[in-house]
């Protein structure tokens, strides 16, 4: 009776230490796994562009440093990605469509407030502008942003409380009228109040108001980032679309950042920092042109020469800066929510 007794503790004693092995070493995998993986919180038009973007690094960091690493990109408009980062999604990094919106995410501590000048090129590894997207053959004659507004006309644009690439086509339309002649910021709000009159729906993300445009069939012209554009035409819908450059437009400057809180506490900042400095090697910048953003790199950018055609543009800070910009357009109670 007492060897089966010695023998039963003893079975319990090792059954209990192996669940508690398996649970310390489940625990282990589990930081281990979350040590090795990297969340990229983004905007609608570079899906594309990160799902070639984040195994190249991938591989890259494999060959020269031995570790396995994971990453996973998020995609759905800027703002709303900001906020759900603010929320609590555990981004390690963003790369969002404006500046202002992580600058909001700054303001809450969740990065430096230098975080811009820690990247080259103010932490832009990639540019673009806003072009306009038609109908094949162009069928209501449009070439310039007074054409947007003649009767008849249908815009699709998304919304500029929610989507970084709905303020760049907001903020490319008031430019032109600011520098028309004569023009002023009362005539450039008049130019937008028509031109919303004109919009049937307001998507909340990039890619959501291009799958109105191409997959729906809605509105005859979409405001469009240039990349989403030649995307659009070259593989989304080649016979079906044409893209139509304006006389001026803005130069979207979409920038990156390492959410310092995050990376901290999942103990991957080393591998975010790298990521975002992999963005502006040669090899990620041929990356960059072959899903349609302007490289920084203006050695990259001379190969692509035919598929990037010169456009004039003005910069945000020609506007004023973000900072100006998003309390006198788009806080609440501001120029967009009266032109609505």
């Amino acid at each position: 009776m007492l060897n089966r007794r010695r023998l039963l503790s003893a079975a319990a004693s090792i059954v209990s230490g192996t669940m508690l092995a398996s649970i310390c070493g489940g625990t282990a995998m589990r930081r281990a796994q979350a040590a090795t993986m990297l969340l990229n919180a983004s905007f609608d038009p570079t899906r594309e562009l990160f799902h070639t973007i984040d195994a190249a690094f991938a591989a890259d960091w494999r060959k020269r440093t031995g570790e396995a690493l994971t990453v996973r990109t998020s995609n759905g408009g800027s703002g709303a990605q900001a906020k759900s980062v603010l929320d609590g999604q555990p981004a390690d990094v963003v790369t969002l469509a404006l500046a202002a919106d992580i600058d909001m995410l700054a303001a809450h501590g969740l990065l430096e407030a230098d975080w811009q000048d820690r990247l080259p090129n103010r932490s832009t590894p990639y540019s673009s502008t806003i072009v306009f997207l038609v109908r094949k053959g162009n069928p209501k004659n449009i070439h310039d942003w007074p054409d947007l507004i003649r009767p008849g006309v249908q815009i699709i644009t998304p919304n500029p409380k929610t989507s970084g690439g709905a303020r760049w086509n907001y903020l490319a339309a008031w430019a032109w009228a600011l520098h028309q002649p004569g023009g002023s910021p009362a005539t450039a709000e008049a130019y937008l109040k028509a031109l919303y009159h004109q919009v049937p729906v307001l998507d909340t993300g990039a890619r959501g108001a291009t799958n109105s445009f191409l997959q729906r069939g809605l509105g005859d012209v979409l405001l469009a980032w240039e990349d989403e554009a030649l995307l659009a035409h070259a593989k989304l819908a080649p016979d079906e679309v044409e893209v139509v450059r304006p006389s001026l437009s803005i130069l979207a400057a979409p920038p990156v950042a390492v959410v310092t809180r995050n990376a901290q506490a999942h103990g991957t900042e080393k591998q975010a920092r790298a990521y975002l400095e992999f963005l502006y090697t040669p090899a990620a910048q041929e990356i960059v042109a072959a899903n349609y953003f302007r490289p920084s790199d203006k050695a990259v950018l001379a190969k692509y020469a035919d598929r990037f055609t010169p456009i004039t543009t003005v910069d945000i800070e020609s506007l004023g800066g973000w900072t100006s910009v998003q309390k006198t357009h788009f806080a609440e109670g501001g120029v967009f929510d009266k032109l609505l």
